[in-house]
């Protein structure tokens, strides 16, 4: 049966011009090139939301140069339904290119009920990566992550099942999720000798959570030295680094909704967030553009080489995306930036994913 939703629409063609409209980064020392900015689907992107906006963002991100579409198995709600959205789409809209996407699944976190619907066992992540094909209706995905460390699973059991998600074809490249840099290393330690080597590593990174840059033996550059890229989630802190808390909580917002602790919007960190407003307003950005700028800024080898944004609606994509026509930061603006991009508790993959490995 045909489904409705498609009828009054015409073929899905993109913008010819849609490569020389977003820079692309070399992903550590593999051929694969990702651009600045790709577009996950934690939120926005479930059954809660409809689905002609969810369609419009997509098509909209791949017309702006966004090759990159990052999904998990549990991404919802309800969980899959990012998943099985996204496959709607790849069957009326995306098919004719998707040689031309790089399209990204996890797992780890919770998916079903049960001992093996979460973590980080052989049995867990290869019967998912099935049903998230199933779902996407693709035969492969071009990056399968393991989403986050699991202490009560050898490490060696998850590499290895990254490993035969390669070698069957199911996947091209394998990934990690909120490793930290200890045990980022084991990891690429044991994929490199199985033949696989890991292409990317997906932490949080924002103004307000820097975990990533901390310590001599940092997780930049613990993944340059790996040859991995690092593609960052959250630029945003869950929409804090935007105009909408500025004056307030909005009902509308995501801590107004209860999606998000109200205690992340302590007096002290709003403060520093008006602060960085002010500082952005001066470069001629919006907050969520400075952010993500910031994100992508120029660190040498230990550079990001993508920054991973949400978007609830196609002006929010486009104010996003248009944070890579300025990357630039003067010396003085990153003094006056680092007086306010402090640590804000933030972190809770961080805290969740503490490993004994």
């Amino acid at each position: 049966m045909s489904d409705p939703i498609f009828a009054p629409h015409p073929p899905y063609v993109p913008a010819p011009d849609r490569f020389e409209k977003m820079p692309l980064r070399a992903c550590g020392s593999s051929g694969v090139k990702l651009p600045a900015i790709a577009l996950g689907l934690w939120h926005n992107f479930g059954d809660d939301k409809p689905f002609q906006t969810q369609r419009n963002i997509i098509r909209r991100a791949i017309d702006l140069g966004v090759s990159h579409i990052d999904l998990a198995n549990n991404y919802g709600p309800p969980y899959g339904a990012a998943e099985e959205n996204f496959g709607r789409l790849m069957d009326k809209d995306l098919r004719p290119y998707r040689n031309e996407l790089v399209l990204s699944s996890k797992a780890g976190w919770d998916m079903w009920p049960g001992p093996h619907g979460f973590g980080g066992s052989r049995k867990y992540l290869l019967t998912s990566l099935e049903e998230s094909l199933q779902r996407m209706r693709t035969d492969y995905v071009d990056i399968f992550y393991h989403h986050r460390p699991d202490p009560d699973t050898p490490l060696e059991e998850t590499m290895l099942a990254l490993h035969q998600a390669v070698i069957s074809g199911k996947a091209l490249y394998a990934g990690v999720s909120s490793y930290s840099p200890e045990l980022t290393r084991k990891a690429a330690a044991i994929m490199r000798d199985l033949g696989t080597p890991l292409l990317i590593h997906q932490p949080s990174y924002s103004l307000l959570n820097r975990w990533v840059e901390e310590g001599e033996d940092s997780l930049l550059k613990t993944a340059h030295e790996e040859g991995m890229g690092v593609i960052g989630f959250s630029p945003l802190a869950q929409g804090m680094l935007t105009n909408k808390y500025l004056d307030g909580v909005p009902a509308e917002s995501r801590a107004g909704a209860g999606k998000m602790d109200r205690e992340f919007l302590r007096e002290e960190t709003l403060s520093h967030i008006r602060a960085l407003a002010k500082i952005a307003e001066e470069r001629g950005q919006s907050l969520a553009q400075m952010a993500i700028s910031w994100v992508l800024r120029d660190q040498g080898d230990a550079s990001l080489t993508t920054a991973l944004i949400g978007a609830s609606s196609v002006a929010q994509l486009e104010d996003s995306l248009a944070a890579a026509q300025n990357l630039d930061f003067t010396a003085q603006e990153l003094a006056a930036i680092d007086e306010h991009a402090v640590e804000s508790g933030i972190n809770l993959w961080q805290r969740a994913t503490a490993s004994k490995n």
